[in-house]
C-alpha cells in the first residue's frame, strides 16, 4: 500500500481537513511501514471493523492509527467503520465506509452526562413541552436518546467493550410506576434476576415498539457475534509478530467484555425486552435465547483459557527478569507449563490455538535474544573485539536451540500420553527458524576469526602458517567492509543486509579455497592418527563446510586407513610382548602390571577410536565406520580374555599368599640375629595387591584374601606401627656405646621380655592391633630416653669438635699478634664446659643412675676422656698456630715486631730481642695452657684439672721447645742486623767540640796511629770536603729500608734508628757551617770598622764571597743582618 492508494481517498480528504494537514504530512503517514500494515489489514480483513486515527507526537507525520481506540486522547479521534463485514475495494470504499470526527475520553463522558442528567429528563417532561408542537418533543428526545446510545458504544469501543444498545422506544412513559436506569451498564452491578414472565403495562399490539425490540435484538445478535468472532491468532494471520503479553491481555479482555455482555442482558431494559418479544412471540426471542447461550458458553471458556494461562503468564514474566545467559536452563520449565496449559485447559486443547501461543513463545525469545545481541553493538565490534560477539551470537544460537529441543521433548511426551500435537512443527519455528538461519549464516561467515591462532607444524609448517595468516589477514579487510555497513544483522528481514552478508559470504568462500591447499598438504604430513586428529581438532570450525570437505575428502579416507593401521599395531604389540615380564611395570606387583599393561593398551585403543571419530564427522561412511568398529571389538574382546586370565590366576596365587602371611608370626630373629618383622617385604606385596584389588571391582577374592581384606585397615595400621616400632629398637640397640650398655641392660632385658609376646603372636590372631600399639608404647618410651641421651652426647661431642677449631690466638689487623688467649675464648670455653657439666648430669637422670655406681663413673670418665682430647686438640692448634707462624718456610705474614732505637749508649732494640720477645711469648704459651683449667672436671675419680695433665703430654712440650728454638735463630739474625748499622757508630760516639778543635788546628781528623802532626789550618776547601763527607753519608742513611722483616716472621722498624742518625748528622753538618758564618760574621765587621774593601783586609783567613758561595752550595741562608750588612 502506498499514497496512491484509491481505498485512502475517502479517508485522506476527510483527515486532511479534519487535521489540517498538508499532503507531504499524509504522505510521511501514509508510508510510514507499521501504518501500512494497520491500513491494509483494516482494508483487506473482514473481521476489523473499526479504525481510529488521532494526534501523536512521536511519529514524523504526527498522527497515529490504531485498530482500537487510542487511550489517554484528550483532543478529537477520528473513527473509521465498516457499514458490514466486507473487504473495502475501491469501488466500495465510498460506500461500506462510514467516517466521523469524536471527541476524547473526557468529551465522551461529558456527552453522555449531558444525555443523561440534563437532555432526556428535559425533553420528557411534559411541563417543558407543552407548548412546543405536536411530536417534536418525541423526536427531539429519540434523537437525544441515540446519541446517548452512540456515546455509550463509543465509550465501550474506547475501553474495549461492546454496548448493547437499547431502543429509542422503551422509554420510561411505556412502563408505568417508576423510571428505567441501566444501572448495570453504568454502575456495574450485575442483576441476577431471571427473565420475567410477564410485561405489565405493556400493549402487546404496539407494533411499533416491537419492531424496536427486534431491531435491538438483531443489532445486539450482530455485536456479540462480532466479538465472539475475534481471535487472538489474528495478528499472526496478518503477519505480525505478536508477543505472550497479547494473547493473556486478549483473553483478559475478552473475559471482562463477556461478563460486561452478560450484566447487560441481565439488565433491567433487557429483560424488558426480553418480555415484549416473549409475550408477542417474535421470532427474534429464539435469537435473544442464542445471545444468552453464546455470551454464557464463551464466558466459560473465557474462565477456564484465563485461569490456565495464569501459570504460563507468570512463568514467562520470571523468565522476562532473568539474564539471558540463564534461558536456557528455563526453556524445559517454559514447555512444562505450555504442556500443562495444553492438557489442563478444556477449550485451549486446539492445535491453533497453540500454534499461536508457540509462535509468541517465540517472538518473545527472539525479541530478548536481539535485545541481548544488540544488532548495531554487534557490527561495530566485529573488527576491535570479535570473539565476545561470536560468544554471544553461538550463545543466542544455543538458548534457542535448547526450546527446539525442549519442544521437542514435550511433544514425545505427549505422544506416550495418547494427547499429541498434531500440528506441523514448522509453524510454530517459521520466525525463529529463519533467525536461527540467519545468525548461523552470520556465524559460520565469521568464524575465520580463529585462523589467528591457528600454527602448523611439521616441516613446512612455518611456511603454511605464513599462508594461513595471510587468509586472515585478508578476511580481516571483508570483516571491515561488512562491518562499515549501517544495519542490524539480527533483523532477518532486512533485505539490505541479506545482500551484503551474501556478498560477504562469497570472499569468505574464496578464503576457504586458498586454505584447501594449505589443509590438504597438513594432511599429508600427519603420520599418525593422534596429528590428524589434532588438526582436525584446530580447524574443525571450517572442515564441515562443503566446499572443503570435498576437496579434503581423500586425505579423509587415508586417516581411516591410518586409524586401521594403529589398530593393528596395537594388537601386534600385545601379541608379541604378553609373554615378556620385562613388559610390565617394575613398580607394581606382576599380576597388577599385568592388569595395567592390557589396560593401557585397551586405552590407547579406545583413544585410537576417539580419533577415528573426530575424521569420521567430517567423512561420513557407514561401511567404514563399521569396519573400523569391528577390528576395534576384536582388539577389545582379546585383552578382555587376557585380562581375565590374569585376574583368575591373580585371584588364586593373591588367596595362597594370603593365607601364608596369616599363619606367620609377627617378629622374628634375622640372620644377623636382630628382632624385626616376619616376612616383610611379603606381607607389603600382598597388602599392595589388596589395596589394587580394591579399586579393581572385577578381580575375585577367596577365602584368605577375604579374610585379610576385611582387616587390612587394621593389619596395615599394625605394619606400620609394628616396622616403626622395630626401626626404633633397633636404632636404639644397635647405636649403644660399650659404656651405655650397663646403664640400659635392666630396661633392655625387660623390653625383650615384652617383645617375645609379638613372636608367639600371629597375623590370624585376634587384637593384634591393641597388642602392637601396648608393645610400641614401651619401645617408644625406651627409644626416646636413649635418642635423648644420646642427642645429649651429640650435643657434648659438638662442643668439643667446636674447641678443636677454635682460635685461642688471634693477629691484630696489621697482621702482627695480639697478646696472648682472647678474653671471647676463654668465656667461651668455660661456660661451654658449664655446659657439659649440665649434659652429663641430664644424662644420668635418663639412665635413672646412682652417682657413685660403677658403671656411672665408667660413663663419666668415658666422657672424661673426650673433653681432655679437645682441650689437647685445642692447645695443639694454639701451639701449632705459634709454631707456623714462625717458621719461615710455612708463615705467610709478619708475627711479631720490634724497633731499633739510637740511643745514648747506642743502638738497642725495643722490646728486646733477647728478653722482651722471649717474655711475650713464654706468657702467650701459658695463657693457652691456662685455658685448659677453665672448664670443671668430669670425671669423679680423677683429681687436678685438665691443665695438670695436658703440661706433661710430650706433643705439647715438643711444640714449645720448637716455639723457643725459632726465637732463638731470629735473635742471631737480628744482633748481626745491628752490627751491619754500627758502621755509623762514630757519629754518636765521637765528640764534636774535640773533632773540630783537630780540624781547625790540623785541618783533617789524625788518625789512631798519629800522635803528633805538623799543625795546617783548614781552608775553605778542607770546609767543603767534610761537608761533602757528611752529605754523602746522610744520603747513605736516608736510602736505608724503613722496615726490614727477619725470617720472615719478625718485623724490625729501622724508622726510629733512621732518624735520630740523621738528626746526629746535621748537628756535624751544623758545626761546619756555623764556624763559616761566624768567619763571615767577623770579616764583615772588620771591613765595616775599616771602611776598607774586603780583597784589600788582612785580618781574614778566608776570602768572603767565597765562603758565601759554599755556604750557599751547602743550603745555608745568611741571616738578615749578616745580608743587610752584605748589601751596604
Amino acid at each position: 500500500m502506498d499514497g496512491r492508494d484509491d481505498r485512502l481517498d475517502p479517508l485522506r480528504s476527510f483527515t486532511a481537513s479534519s487535521f489540517r494537514l498538508d499532503a507531504e504530512r499524509w504522505q510521511e503517514f501514509v508510508l510510514e511501514k507499521d501504518n501500512q500494515v494497520i491500513l491494509n489489514s483494516f482494508f483487506s480483513t473482514p473481521d476489523y471493523t473499526n479504525l481510529f486515527i488521532s494526534r501523536c507526537r512521536d511519529s514524523e507525520a504526527g498522527l497515529r492509527v490504531g485498530l482500537d481506540f487510542p487511550k489517554n486522547v484528550q483532543t478529537k479521534v477520528i473513527c473509521v467503520s465498516k457499514t458490514g463485514r466486507e473487504v473495502i475495494t475501491k469501488d466500495n470504499a465510498r460506500e461500506m465506509l462510514l467516517i466521523q470526527e469524536v471527541l476524547g475520553d473526557d468529551a465522551i463522558s461529558f456527552i453522555i452526562a449531558v444525555s443523561e442528567e440534563v437532555g432526556c429528563p428535559l425533553l420528557s417532561n411534559p411541563e417543558t413541552n407543552s407548548s412546543w408542537a405536536s411530536g417534536v418533543a418525541e423526536e427531539a428526545l429519540r434523537f437525544m436518546e441515540r446519541q446517548k446510545n452512540e456515546a455509550l458504544v463509543m465509550k465501550a469501543q474506547i475501553e474495549g467493550r461492546t454496548f448493547l444498545p437499547h431502543p429509542d422506544a422503551l422509554r420510561d412513559d411505556h412502563r408505568p410506576g417508576n423510571a428505567v436506569h441501566d444501572d448495570a451498564v453504568h454502575e456495574g452491578a450485575p442483576h441476577d434476576e431471571p427473565l420475567r414472565d410477564s410485561a405489565e403495562g405493556w400493549k402487546l399490539s404496539d407494533v411499533k415498539l416491537l419492531h424496536a425490540c427486534d431491531s435491538t435484538i438483531i443489532e445486539w445478535a450482530e455485536l456479540v457475534s462480532e466479538f465472539l468472532k475475534q481471535d487472538s491468532s489474528q495478528p499472526v494471520l496478518d503477519g505480525l509478530k505478536p508477543l505472550p503479553s497479547e494473547e493473556f491481555n486478549f483473553w483478559k479482555s475478552r473475559l471482562k467484555n463477556l461478563q460486561f455482555i452478560q450484566q447487560q442482558l441481565r439488565s433491567s431494559r433487557a429483560q424488558q425486552v426480553a418480555s415484549i418479544v416473549q409475550k408477542a412471540e417474535s421470532v427474534y426471542w429464539a435469537t435473544l435465547r442464542d445471545i444468552h447461550r453464546d455470551v454464557q458458553e464463551g464466558l466459560k471458556e473465557a474462565e477456564d483459557v484465563t485461569l490456565n494461562l495464569g501459570p504460563v503468564q507468570e512463568k514467562l514474566e520470571q523468565v522476562e527478569q532473568m539474564e539471558y545467559q540463564q534461558l536456557g536452563d528455563n526453556m524445559a520449565a517454559v514447555m512444562e507449563e505450555v504442556c500443562l496449559l495444553w492438557i489442563r485447559s478444556e477449550f485451549y486443547c486446539k492445535p491453533c490455538r497453540m500454534v499461536v501461543l508457540l509462535q509468541e513463545v517465540c517472538n518473545l525469545f527472539l525479541q530478548m535474544s536481539r535485545k541481548f545481541l544488540c544488532g548495531e553493538e554487534v557490527m561495530r565490534c566485529l573488527v576491535s573485539d570479535p570473539g565476545p560477539v561470536l560468544d554471544d551470537v553461538r550463545l543466542v544460537i544455543r538458548t534457542l536451540q535448547t526450546l527446539k529441543e525442549a519442544y521437542s521433548q514435550t511433544r514425545i511426551q505427549l505422544e506416550e500420553e495418547q494427547s499429541c500435537w498434531d500440528f506441523p512443527s514448522h509453524l510454530v519455528f517459521f520466525h525463529l527458524d529463519n533467525f536461527l538461519l540467519h545468525m548461523r549464516c552470520f556465524s559460520v561467515s565469521v568464524q575465520l576469526y580463529r585462523l589467528d591462532q591457528a600454527v602448523l607444524s611439521g616441516v613446512g609448517g612455518r611456511m603454511w602458517s605464513d599462508v594461513v595468516q595471510g587468509v586472515y589477514q585478508d578476511f580481516l579487510c571483508h570483516v571491515t567492509v561488512l562491518s562499515n555497513f549501517t544495519c542490524d544483522p539480527t533483523d532477518p528481514d532486512d533485505q539490505s543486509f541479506q545482500q551484503q552478508l551474501a556478498q560477504f559470504q562469497a570472499q569468505v568462500s574464496d578464503l576457504e579455497r586458498r586454505l584447501v591447499s594449505v589443509l590438504s598438504r597438513a594432511f599429508e604430513d600427519c603420520c599418525s592418527v593422534s596429528s590428524a586428529a589434532k588438526l582436525v581438532k584446530m580447524f574443525g570450525f571450517i572442515l564441515d563446510r562443503p566446499l572443503i570437505q570435498d576437496q579434503l575428502r581423500p586425505h579423509l579416507l587415508r586417516l581411516v586407513e591410518m586409524v586401521l593401521e594403529e589398530l593393528d599395531q596395537t594388537e601386534r604389540l600385545f601379541q608379541s610382548q604378553r609373554e615378556k615380564p620385562d613388559t610390565f611395570s617394575r613398580f607394581l606387583p606382576t599380576a597388577a602390571a599385568r592388569h595395567c599393561w592390557s589396560h593401557r593398551l585397551r586405552l590407547r585403543a579406545e583413544d585410537t577410536l576417539t580419533h577415528f571419530t573426530a575424521v569420521h564427522n567430517l567423512y561420513q561412511d557407514s561401511g567404514v565406520a563399521q569396519q573400523v568398529l569391528q577390528r576395534f571389538q576384536q582388539i577389545v574382546d582379546v585383552l578382555q580374555d587376557f585380562g581375565d586370565g590374569v585376574r583368575s590366576s591373580w585371584s588364586s596365587q593373591l588367596d595362597s599368599d594370603c593365607g601364608f602371611i596369616l599363619d606367620q608370626p609377627l617378629l622374628q630373629h634375622n640372620q644377623q640375629g636382630m628382632l624385626g618383622v616376619n616376612c616383610s617385604h611379603k606381607l607389603e606385596a600382598v597388602l599392595r595387591q589388596l589395596r589394587y584389588v580394591s579399586r579393581e571391582t572385577d578381580v575375585e577374592l577367596h577365602l584368605h584374601a577375604a579374610r585379610l581384606y576385611t582387616c587390612i585397615d587394621d593389619i596395615t595400621q599394625s605394619y606400620l606401627s609394628l616396622s616403626h616400632t622395630m626401626s626404633c629398637y633397633r636404632q636404639a640397640v644397635s647405636e649403644t656405646l660399650e659404656e651405655e650398655i650397663p646403664l640400659i641392660q635392666n630396661q633392655l632385658q625387660e623390653l625383650n621380655r615384652t617383645l617375645s609376646d609379638l613372636q608367639r603372636t600371629t597375623w590370624s590372631c585376634e587384637g593384634v592391633l591393641q597388642l602392637v600399639e601396648q608393645q610400641r608404647h614401651r619401645v617408644m618410651i625406651f627409644h626416646a630416653t636413649v635418642s635423648e641421651a644420646r642427642a645429649n652426647m651429640d650435643a657434648m661431642t659438638g662442643i668439643l669438635q667446636g674447641w678443636a677449631e677454635l682460635q685461642l690466638l688471634q693477629r691484630s689487623d696489621d697482621s702482627l699478634l695480639e697478646g696472648g688467649a682472647t678474653e671471647q675464648s676463654c668465656r667461651r670455653i668455660r661456660d661451654e664446659g658449664q655446659e657439659l657439666l649440665r649434659l652429663t648430669q641430664v644424662n644420668r637422670r635418663l639412665y635413672a643412675a646412682e652417682d657413685s655406681s660403677e658403671s656411672w663413673i665408667t660413663y663419666l670418665d668415658h666422657i672424661d676422656d673426650k673433653v681432655q682430647d679437645g682441650l689437647f686438640q685445642l692447645l695443639l692448634r694454639s701451639l701449632h698456630f705459634l709454631s707456623d707462624n714462625m717458621n719461615p718456610e710455612s708463615c705467610s705474614a709478619v708475627f711479631l715486631a720490634v724497633s731499633l732505637q739510637l740511643q745514648e749508649t747506642g743502638s738497642v732494640f725495643e722490646p728486646s730481642v733477647e728478653g722482651g720477645l722471649s717474655d711475650l711469648l713464654k706468657s702467650v704459651i701459658s695463657d693457652i695452657y691456662t685455658a685448659a683449667s677453665l672448664p670443671p672436671r668430669i670425671s669423679v675419680s680423677r683429681h687436678g684439672n685438665y691443665q695438670e695433665s695436658l703440661q706433661q703430654n710430650p706433643d705439647l712440650s715438643a711444640l714449645e721447645q720448637e716455639v723457643m728454638r725459632r726465637l732463638g735463630q731470629v735473635r742471631e739474625e737480628a744482633e748481626l742486623l745491628k752490627a751491619r748499622l754500627d758502621r755509623y757508630s762514630f757519629l754518636w760516639l765521637s765528640s764534636r767540640a774535640a773533632v773540630m778543635k783537630e780540624f781547625l788546628k790540623y785541618s783533617r781528623q789524625l788518625g789512631p796511629e798519629e800522635l803528633e802532626a805538623e799543625g795546617a789550618p783548614p781552608t775553605l776547601k778542607d770546609f767543603h770536603r767534610e761537608i761533602e763527607s757528611l752529605g754523602r753519608r746522610r744520603t747513605d742513611v736516608t736510602q736505608l729500608d724503613e722496615v726490614v722483616v727477619l725470617h720472615s716472621w719478625l718485623q724490625v722498624d729501622l724508622r726510629p734508628f733512621r732518624d735520630s742518625l740523621l738528626s746526629v748528622l746535621q748537628d756535624w753538618r751544623h758545626m761546619y757551617t756555623q764556624y763559616l758564618l761566624g768567619a763571615v760574621s767577623n770579616s764583615l765587621k772588620q771591613v765595616t770598622q775599616r771602611g776598607e774593601d774586603e780583597d784589600s783586609s788582612s785580618s781574614s783567613r778566608f776570602p768572603l764571597t767565597e765562603t758565601i758561595l759554599l755556604l750557599e752550595a751547602a743550603g745555608v741562608e745568611l741571616p738578615e743582618h749578616l745580608a743587610a750588612q752584605l748589601q751596604c
